[in-house]
């Protein structure tokens, strides 16, 4: 009799059930466990996970339309401030006025200017003339530049449409274009978008399709840090997985100029003397920059060139300072430590800061300050902090000054160059440089070797108060793989015995190449679909000038670059540009061919190496192989060098089996074989396998077929191939000769026509592709790619030809646009005094020519005005012009060329203003002052121009002098 336990149970078994479910309960709660620690430990890694910058896009002073233009620019040491731009309407004449106390007036006549901030492609984007010129140009800038991140970090950038990607953009609000309730004429119904800041971002992403964070913030002069600490949050946190990041600064008006004048705060000369005993101010530049962040891990797995990484990063606020506007210095400590404390570096990690450094006697010293309590203190002497401003190179950029520092920062790690700062004649007197090891750059230095990464900060500190602190590091040495199977970036001397390694940094193993989170292990590269003994460059653009110009860019770099293989070259045009409307596919056999090819497609002219064509929203048929066509050469060849290809037919032939004796892969493969195989069947069978198989070749490379054309013996091959047969179905049909009978669709098949022959269009689809015309499949896919059929020309390619390459961006058809400012050689005025002219003399036995409005040749104003002039001495000719009849500026030009050119007078005088009736877009500008403006550019332009004497009228009757006059 058994022993009866507590439980009831007389055998033992319920303590056993019991413990084996505590068992099984321990065992899941130990798994669980595990897990959460594995993904409490993923998300600590990715909090602190080094950020990557993949990208960037700039659009700086002095042509710095490039992140290497922009070095160029600060390697040389060049200060390239310019005169106020005379393209926006600004009164620049009225305008400068060396009394600061004057009112409405600035007392700095210079400062680092985009002079083409009023080009942009509106084509492109698809926004109509009206619209782009009721755009602050701000927007526009920052359009065309996040295209261009993003070509340069290698991304297609409609490839992220639907996509988490994030906008962090900082702009400054501008005064662009007319007050709401006063809109010009023709911008009405487009400036609310056009001028309202939150569409800055949202326009990017609305353009691009993204759906991740679109943010526009102001905080002044910090706004594009401030963006780029937003951004590298979102990353981490997982809320993003791309994201563009920066800010953009452009003058609707000559507002900061005015108003920092009234408060002694410019540079009388433009420049920032940052840091300097001789700075008096800071000087004003206007500005583009954007980066494509992503975090390291994807950024390795997706293959991308590591330009630079952001360690860590913060922001914090002056609270209250000594004056609303005035820096805090201790804020200042404070923002440098906590991004510090995030990257996991202690101050001496750090090298060069690139500072602030606007060049006041006010925040100069505190940031240097600042910046020898931090950076300076307990750090070798022999390795000082080195310090410079690149505001000292193009004026303070204002929200897009930040994202230059950050350029011209990732630029200097990769290069091992500290650029020299400029205007210094001595470091400021009120720094005691005592108190730290930091060192003004004043001259270029070679980046200064510590046995580590070199890193360097950036600081921006705004108007309101905001300071950002960033920390950049140098591109990690990445591992080959196939996802990342481009040459390693520049490689980080290895760490030292010592320095501190913030969480989720890069690890470094001596003698090896580093590791970075999220790489893979290599696996068995694949082989091309098609491994064509031709080189393909696909080239398109949106407009067939675009698409010149971009072959032209393409022809430059390459034969600026043969050390670029010409595969690398081909995998970037194929996998990290967008496929848009007009198309061309440049083939040839060796670079030489490719080049010829370029250059006939850069003129417009034919070239046996070009295809050309626009895409339709049409559909493509495809012409099947010609019975007595040269397809088994092609067959022949596909087998050799695609196999995709060999695959399929090879299912073919087994497919066929069951029905046939025929030698079908013999018959297709057998280079001593007859062009045609003699019998029927067995022709039936070779030209099957043979169609399907190139069929699914073309289709395994991203080809899109929509109908088929030819022999009636492809019938059947062709219902299979739309799906509504089998393929023992179709076989068996091939074989046997019978007819299928599946229900036909309606779309797919189309007999053969005179038009299908000759490779052109037919009714119901727009172009018609010979599959194996010229036996090459190549040229068949070219002419599908170019009439708008999407092909994967990656597909010719092996992962080892994906090298990162530095293509040309696209080529931009920009137009001006500035809503209501005159032509370049016209200064608008705001302010005009006028006074009554002298009495004319000297004019006596010359010949004057005395311009008249037609329909005014009577008007009292005008006969006393001539009657004035004869009095003198002078033979006075008087024409009249009608202003009404020229439909431009252009033509009132040419008219009124040919009128002064034909009396060839001694002098002239202008009697059109006498027309007072409105006109101008906009301005409401009386169009006889108009016609006054033209009549002075013509004479400018004369070799040997006439004296211009301008008679306006100021009787009671007479309508108020325009507010505009010319200079020229």
């Amino acid at each position: 009799m058994g022993h009866q336990n507590d439980t009831g149970d007389t055998n033992g078994t319920g303590n056993a059930g019991t413990e084996d479910k505590l068992r099984d309960y321990l065992r899941r709660a130990t798994t669980e466990l595990r897990e959460v620690k594995r993904r409490l430990k993923e998300e600590e890694e990715r909090r602190d996970e080094p950020v990557a910058v993949v990208g960037m896009a700039c659009r700086y002073p002095g042509g710095a339309t490039s992140p290497e233009a922009l070095w160029r620019l600060v390697a040389e040491g060049r200060d390239v401030l310019t005169e106020l731009p005379d393209d926006r309407g600004w009164d620049t004449e009225e305008l400068y006025d060396p009394d600061p106390d004057r009112h409405g007036t600035s007392y700095a006549y210079e400062g680092g200017f985009l002079h083409d901030a009023g080009e942009f492609d509106a084509e492109f984007f698809g926004i109509s003339p009206r619209e782009a010129v009721a755009m602050d140009p701000q927007q526009r800038l920052l359009l065309e530049t996040s295209w261009e991140a993003l070509e340069r970090a290698g991304i297609d950038p409609l490839s992220l449409r639907g996509s988490d990607t994030g906008v962090y953009v900082g702009a400054i609000a501008q005064e662009y274009g007319p007050p709401l309730h006063r809109p010009w004429e023709g911008a009405d119904g487009h400036l609310l978008t056009g001028t309202t800041s939150s569409v800055v971002s949202g326009r990017i992403s609305y353009v691009l399709g993204l759906e991740g964070p679109a943010v526009t913030l102001d905080t002044a002069c910090s706004s594009s840090l401030v963006g780029l600490h937003m951004a590298v949050q979102s990353l981490r946190s997982g809320e993003t997985d791309l994201a563009l990041a920066g800010g953009v600064t452009v003058l609707a008006t000559p507002g900061v100029f005015v108003e920092f004048s009234r408060q002694r705060g410019m540079a009388p000369d433009g420049r920032c003397k940052a840091f300097a005993a001789a700075a008096d101010g800071t000087g004003w530049g206007e500005g583009a920059g954007l980066l494509v962040l992503e975090r390291l891990s994807d950024a390795v797995r997706n293959g991308r060139r590591v330009l630079g990484l952001v360690r860590g990063t913060a922001v914090n606020q002056d609270g209250a300072s000594n004056g609303l506007t005035a820096p805090n210095g201790l804020s200042q400590q404070k923002v440098v430590r906590q991004a510090l404390d995030r990257a996991g570096l202690r101050p001496a990690d750090v090298d060069v800061v690139e500072a602030h450094g606007t060049g006041t006697r006010l925040g100069d010293p505190i940031e240097a300050q600042a910046l020898l309590a931090t950076y300076g203190k307990n750090r070798p002497a022999d390795r000082p902090l080195l310090l410079g401003s690149l505001k000292s190179n193009i004026g303070h950029t204002q929200a897009a000054a930040g994202v230059g520092g950050v350029i011209k920062m990732v630029m200097a790690l990769r290069e091992g160059v500290v650029p020299k700062t400029l205007h210094v004649d001595e470091p400021s007197p009120h720094v005691d440089w005592s108190a730290g090891a930091v060192e003004l750059v004043t001259e270029a230095v070679d980046w200064p070797e510590t046995g580590r990464p070199r890193r360097a900060a950036v600081s921006s500190f705004g108007i309101s108060g905001t300071n950002a602190h960033v920390i950049l590091e140098q591109a990690p040495r990445t591992e080959r793989t196939p996802e990342n199977p481009g040459p390693a970036p520049e490689a980080a001397a290895p760490a030292s015995e010592g320095v501190e390694r913030a969480p989720g940094s890069v690890k470094r193993v001596p003698g090896s190449a580093e590791r970075v989170p999220g790489s893979v292990d290599p696996a068995p590269a694949p082989t091309p679909v098609l491994a064509s003994p031709f080189l393909v460059w696909p080239v398109s653009a949106r407009g067939e000038a675009a698409l010149r110009d971009q072959a032209a860019r393409l022809l430059e770099f390459s034969t600026a670059h043969p050390e670029a293989p010409d595969t690398a070259v081909a995998h970037a045009l194929a996998t990290t540009r967008a496929t848009l409307t007009h198309r061309a596919v440049v083939v040839g056999e060796d670079r030489d061919e490719l080049e010829r090819g370029l250059r006939a497609l850069a003129a417009g002219e034919e070239s046996p190496h070009v295809t050309v064509g626009v895409h339709t929203d049409e559909r493509v048929g495809y012409v099947l192989p010609d019975p007595d066509g040269p397809w088994r050469a092609m067959a022949r060849e596909l087998a050799d060098t695609s196999p995709v290809f060999r695959e399929h037919l090879d299912v073919c032939a087994r497919a066929l089996t069951p029905y046939t004796t025929a030698p079908v892969r013999d018959a297709v493969l057998d280079p001593a074989g007859p062009d045609r195989p003699a019998d029927e069947q067995t022709l039936r069978c070779a030209l099957f396998a043979v169609t399907v198989a190139l069929v699914r070749t073309c289709r395994a490379l991203g080809t899109r077929m929509d109908a088929f054309v030819g022999h009636p013996v492809h019938e059947a091959t062709a219902v299979h191939l739309a799906g509504a047969l089998t393929l023992d179905g179709a076989a068996r049909c091939a074989a046997l000769g019978e007819k299928h009978t599946a229900d036909q669709p309606s779309w797919l098949w189309f007999r053969p026509t005179e038009q299908a022959a000759a490779g052109g269009g037919g009714e119901d689809y727009a172009v018609l592709v010979d599959l194996a015309g010229g036996a090459s499949l190549l040229t068949g896919l070219a002419r599908a790619y170019v009439n708008g059929s999407p092909v994967d020309w990656s597909g010719l390619l092996s992962p080892a030809d994906a090298a990162p390459v530095d293509l040309p961006t696209y080529a931009f058809q920009r137009h001006h646009y500035w809503l209501g400012a005159p032509e370049r050689t016209v200064t608008a005025r705001t302010l005009l005094h006028w006074r009554p002219a002298d009495t004319p003399t000297g004019a006596a036995a010359d010949t004057w020519l005395a311009l008249v409005p037609a329909g005014f040749t009577d008007e009292p104003f005008v006969t006393r005005a001539v009657e004035e002039l004869a009095a003198q001495g002078a033979r006075v000719t008087v024409r009249s012009v009608d202003l009404t009849d020229a439909a431009d500026d252009e033509a009132l030009g040419r008219i009124l060329t040919g009128t002064i050119t034909e009396a060839a007078p001694a002098g002239v005088l202008s009697l059109l203003d006498v027309d007072g009736s409105p006109c101008g877009d906009g301005l409401m500008v009386p169009r006889g002052t108009l016609a006054g403006l033209a009549l002075a550019r013509v004479l400018h332009a004369l070799p040997e121009a006439p004296r211009l004497w301008t008679a306006t009228d100021d009787t009671a009757d007479h309508p108020e002098p325009a507010p505009l006059a010319w200079a020229a």
